[in-house]
C-alpha cells in the first residue's frame, strides 16, 4: 500500500481514534476500544483475582459490546480439521489473555477446569451450550463426573466461570453454522507455570493440556 505525503498542517486530528485524512488513519471499531478498555480495566499490573481489577466491571464491558462480525472477522479463523480454533488477540498488559474461539458444527471441547483463571466468555456469533459439572474433591478421581446442568448462550451474551464454579465443557449444537466467542483469561494461561488446563472424562480421569499455543496470532495464522 502506498500511502499518500501527508503534512502536519493538512492532517486534522478530531478525536484520539479519528482523523480526516483517508488513507492514512482510519477509525478505530467498538471491538478495537473493547480491547483497551479491559487493558484499562485490567491497569500495569492486575488481573482479575488482583485487588486492582473489578471483574463485574469487566464482563459489563464485554456484556455492552454490540458484536459486529466485520470488526473481529480478521481473528476468526476456520478449520474444518478441528473442533475450533483458538485465535490469540491481545495480552491484556501482560495480565490476561484475550482469545477469539471459532467453533465448527456440531463440535466443542472436552471437559475441562481453568487452572488458577477466571474465564469470561461472550458469544460474537450464533449460539453455544455450556454444559457445567461439579469439581471433584481430591478423593474424587476416577469417579463419574456428576452433572450440574447446561445453560445456551446466544449472539452477545456473556458468561463467567473459575475453578469455584466448577468444570465445563463448551459445544456449538447448530449442525450446519459455525459459533464465535470473545474469552478473557486471567491470569493468562500461558504464564510460568500456569500453561494449560486439566481435562477430564466423563469418568472423572484428567489429563493436563497444554494451552500456549495458538491457531492465529494478531490475525495471522501460526
Amino acid at each position: 500500500m502506498v500511502f499518500p505525503d501527508v503534512s502536519p498542517e493538512t492532517l486534522e486530528v478530531t478525536s484520539v481514534d479519528k482523523c480526516t485524512c483517508s488513507g492514512v488513519c482510519k477509525r478505530k471499531t467498538d471491538f478495537d476500544n473493547l480491547v483497551e478498555k479491559i487493558r484499562l480495566a485490567l491497569g500495569p499490573s492486575a488481573g482479575i483475582d488482583s485487588d486492582e481489577a473489578n471483574c463485574e466491571h469487566l464482563i459489563n464491558l464485554m456484556r455492552r459490546y454490540a458484536s459486529r462480525e466485520p470488526e473481529w472477522s480478521k481473528y476468526a479463523f476456520v478449520d474444518a480439521t478441528r473442533n475450533y480454533t483458538r485465535n490469540f488477540v491481545d495480552h491484556g498488559n501482560g495480565k490476561a489473555n484475550l482469545l477469539v474461539l471459532v467453533w465448527n458444527p456440531g463440535k466443542g471441547s472436552l471437559i475441562h477446569d481453568h487452572a488458577d483463571s477466571h474465564c469470561i466468555m461472550k458469544i460474537l456469533k450464533g449460539s453455544l451450550v455450556e454444559t457445567l459439572f461439579d469439581m471433584p474433591g481430591p478423593d474424587d478421581e476416577s469417579k463419574p463426573l456428576k452433572h450440574k446442568g447446561f445453560t445456551i448462550y446466544g449472539e452477545n451474551e456473556v458468561a463467567y466461570i473459575s475453578n469455584k464454579i466448577g468444570l465445563h465443557k463448551i459445544s456449538n449444537d447448530d449442525p450446519d453454522e459455525i459459533a464465535v466467542s470473545l474469552h478473557l483469561y486471567t491470569p493468562p494461561w500461558s504464564e510460568g507455570e500456569n500453561t494449560g488446563c486439566h481435562c477430564f472424562s466423563p469418568n472423572g480421569k484428567k489429563t493436563l493440556v497444554n494451552l500456549s499455543n495458538y491457531y492465529s496470532v494478531h490475525g495471522r495464522k501460526n
